[in-house]
């Protein structure tokens, strides 16, 4: 199940650790465990209780291996084991339980494998060698070349509500579906982040604990920490106390950004639009930044913004600018006068279907799988091919086929104002991209 994740290295941590309930399962283990290269001595006596007790005042192995046989609730129990446990522990439970629902239950929780008693050396060394093989094998789990270039793409809005956090789950459901290429989501909106919940996920502490512990984030950390939505696709991210602020210099960012590059194909990005003011260096390695905007004066000018600061600060990144949600007749302004005002041409249009949005959000899932058949996810797919395509035609389908440069200095709210006025007849939402 880790196969996808590239674990980093060890470092100064001990290899293996197991609190084992019975001495005669035990007998078979010490053994499998020499033959591993490891110390015996780390085979304890006692069950998942010990194991905690252990860990709540030392550090936490790579590999721990732990019983349930004494537990009445094994998967309360693991959640607490998890509160004591450094991320990016691989745990191996083992139990007397023969049940497919709690072997599931574990898995999901984050368990590595669970093995049924009583235990055979061959079982033991099966299960030592596939956790032992999470620290060595790149993504894909064959130690060979990355079949893809990965790309990195940040999404932002121009204004709160235009529906940046919606295209970006649908972009990373996509590559990890129709795509086939193992993707990471990161959400960076630490306090209101919706990408776990348009997945209909539990958002867990792994950005959280990054943010705290940089220095704990490696291969196995993300392996560990991240949520995964189905066989491709893994999120990170938060919902931290309102009341709790971000107390960070953007280092985990980074190496956050630098773990996803050898550990997936693609990275999505869910980038507020406030922290390209706070941690500019967060687009440093970005492919591409996709715009998300509307046709409102206030997203025309904070484009001229954010596209002239792209400029200057990501001149590598690749701006694709997408306007989201348009609908006839209720344009604040003209296509053709954004255009003009941003001196670039719009790269995709969305148009607005709050029935849609409405089922995706019933169903908890994204945009576009909750709408695999309606003409408004059509664009989505041909922004996805675009952002793949990136590397092979170095962002040509994205350059601009306007002026170059900002046109903030030639921003006229007034005229934009006048014309929106004047125009006698409304203009329709285009036809979805095909």
């Amino acid at each position: 199940m880790n196969a996808q994740w590239k674990p980093g290295p060890l470092g100064n941590r001990e290899p293996f650790s197991a609190f084992i309930c019975d001495d005669s399962a035990l007998d078979v283990l010490r053994p499998v465990v020499i033959e591993m290269g490891w110390q015996p001595e780390k085979c304890n006596k006692g069950g998942l209780r010990n194991a905690i007790q252990s860990l709540s005042i030392s550090a936490s192995p790579a590999i721990l291996m732990v019983d349930l046989s004494e537990s009445g609730d094994p998967l309360n129990d693991i959640n607490a084991l998890a509160e004591v446990c450094e991320p990016g522990t691989v745990v191996i439970a083992v139990g007397q339980v023969n049940d497919v629902r709690l072997y599931r239950d574990l898995l999901s929780s984050g368990i590595h494998d669970y093995l049924l008693k009583p235990l055979s050396a061959s079982q033991l060394r099966d299960a030592l060698t596939n956790a032992q093989a999470v620290f060595a094998n790149p993504r894909g789990g064959d130690g060979g070349d990355h079949e893809h270039e990965h790309i990195a793409t940040a999404v932002v809005g121009t204004r709160g509500g235009v529906g940046a956090s919606t295209l970006a789950t649908s972009l990373a459901w996509l590559f990890s579906i129709e795509h086939e290429r193992s993707t990471a989501l990161l959400d960076l909106d630490v306090h209101f982040g919706t990408g776990a919940l348009s997945l209909d996920l539990e958002p867990g502490r792994g950005l959280t604990d990054a943010i705290e512990n940089p220095s704990r984030i490696d291969g196995l950390f993300i392996e560990r920490a991240m949520i995964r939505a189905n066989d491709n696709l893994a999120i990170m991210s938060a919902e931290a106390p309102i009341n709790s602020p971000l107390m960070t210099d953007g280092t985990a960012f980074l190496q956050l950004e630098e773990e996803f590059r050898q550990a997936f194909d693609m990275t999505v990005i869910d980038l507020p639009r406030n922290m390209l003011i706070n941690f500019p260096h967060l687009l440093t390695d970005v492919n591409v930044v996709t715009l998300v905007t509307e046709l409102t004066l206030a997203s025309a000018r904070d484009t001229i913004r954010i596209l002239s600061w792209l400029k200057a600060n990501a001149p590598g990144a690749h701006p694709m600018i997408v306007c989201n949600k348009m609908q006839a007749g209720a344009a604040e302004i003209s296509k053709a006068d954004f255009e003009a005002s941003i001196e670039r041409k719009i790269n995709f249009q969305i148009a607005l279907d709050q029935k849609a949005a409405a089922n995706a959000a019933k169903l908890g899932q994204t945009f576009i799988e909750a709408n695999k058949g309606s003409k408004t996810v059509a664009p989505i797919r041909e922004i996805g091919k675009t952002i793949v395509g990136v590397s092979d035609d170095g962002g040509a389908s994205l350059a601009d086929s306007g002026k170059k440069g900002g046109g903030l200095g030639k921003f006229d709210l007034k005229s934009l104002l006048s014309g929106a006025v004047k125009k006698s007849t409304p203009e329709t939402a285009p036809e979805p991209a095909e």
